[in-house]
C-alpha cells in the first residue's frame, strides 16, 4: 500500500523565512530549517507529520 507523502507547500503551517541559513519553517512545531519540515519530522519521529493540515 502506497503512503501519501506530506507536501509542506500545501500545509497551513508551512512558511518561508527571511533567514538565508534556515529558509523553511513550520509554525505547528515552531522551528526553521534548511530542508522541508516534513523531512525533519520524519527523521526525528519516524512517522509522517501528524500536524499536516491542507490550506
Amino acid at each position: 500500500m502506497k503512503e501519501d507523502k506530506v507536501d509542506c507547500y500545501k500545509c497551513k503551517f508551512y512558511y518561508v523565512t527571511w533567514d538565508r541559513n534556515f529558509p523553511k519553517g513550520c509554525r505547528a512545531f515552531q522551528f526553521k530549517g534548511r530542508t522541508m519540515p516534513s523531512i525533519e519530522v520524519k527523521k526525528a519521529s519516524g512517522q509522517e507529520c501528524l500536524r499536516y493540515i491542507t490550506k
